[in-house]
């Protein structure tokens, strides 16, 4: 990465155009993007990390780990639209609303983990074999597009990630790029929220046969994400990993879809943790399978989409 080129991470932090006092004006690069003309749920989530940890440190306090990221999507983001964003401190607890004119789109809230009530270190269904498992595991490859943020092999800000299932985890080893370094150590918090939420679609989309949307996040960081370094043991690899036995259906609604989702890196040290919610949209997949079949096999749109493919 040159000096002048602008990493991940800085153009998410531009994503904020302008501030007044608690309202933030912001406008999301449309690399950002999930589904077409969507924000990606872990760019988004990302985003409000960032907005409370400059404001911490702008009043004089350290960022803290573990810190517990959560975000309830109510309605599609846009990207390239100008947006606002409302942030309230709550003792501990950052609380963040972005809305599009007078309609919220997202309502959000950071804080130090314990603070916020959040209990266990581990994704549910999660075992210690469970990482290596799966990065054993050669399993089949989940479908790619041009422009996800996540697995978009066009996207020239996103991870180009390559995600795989079998019969027992949706799963994936991404390497981080030049793109994703930055000054200070660390990886940006933008590359883990977006593995997690990727994951957490696909294990819903394979658990529903449906396409649809993650809408409600929770992301337990329990530690500094390290930097990468190509020389390391494993290069700065980072391993998403969900269990799909433990993918379940509400009792009261079965459209919403709980899923578990854990990162971890090179040395088996779990990162972070999630718990995201998957909605399905009978029908949805009809045109996300058209879509996606001018880059990807039938037989790789087959395995999650059966109802759609021929």
């Amino acid at each position: 990465m040159t000096a002048s080129a602008l990493s991940t991470d800085d153009v998410l932090r531009a994503s904020v155009r302008a501030a007044d006092g608690a309202v933030r004006a912001v406008t999301l690069d449309p690399r950002f993007q999930g589904l077409p003309d969507t924000a990606h749920g872990g760019s988004v989530l990302a985003l409000f990390d960032a907005i409370a940890r400059a404001d911490a440190r702008g009043a004089g306090a350290p960022a803290r780990t573990p810190r517990l990221l959560s975000g309830t999507y109510r309605k599609r983001v846009p990207l390239g639209a100008p947006l606002t964003l409302s942030v309230a401190h709550d003792g501990p607890v950052t609380r963040l609303q972005l809305s599009d004119g007078g309609a919220l789109l997202v309502d959000g809230a950071v804080g130090v983990a314990d603070a916020a009530g959040e209990a266990g270190d581990t994704p549910r269904g999660a075992t210690a074999a469970w990482p290596a498992a799966a990065a054993g595991s050669r399993g089949e490859m989940l479908p790619l597009s041009k422009t996800c943020f996540a697995c978009g092999t066009e996207n020239t800000l996103g991870l180009r990630v390559r995600l795989r299932i079998d019969d027992e985890h949706v799963f994936g080893v991404w390497q981080p790029t030049e793109q994703f370094r930055r000054s200070g150590g660390g990886l940006p918090v933008v590359a883990i929220t977006t593995l997690l939420d990727e994951a957490a679609f696909w294990l819903g989309a394979a658990g529903s046969g449906e396409s649809g949307m993650t809408t409600g996040l929770r992301v337990r960081l329990h530690a500094a994400v390290p930097a990468a370094d190509a020389a390391s043991p494993g290069g700065g690899a980072i391993l998403v990993v969900g269990s799909r036995g433990s993918v379940r259906a509400r009792a009261d609604d079965p459209r919403y879809w709980e899923t578990a989702i854990g990162a971890w890196d090179s040395d088996g040290r779990l990162l972070a943790s999630a718990e995201i919610t998957f909605v399905a949209v009978r029908g949805a997949a009809r045109k996300l399978v058209n879509g996606l079949l001018a880059m990807n096999p039938p037989d790789v749109l087959r395995r999650v989409f059966p109802a759609y493919v021929r």
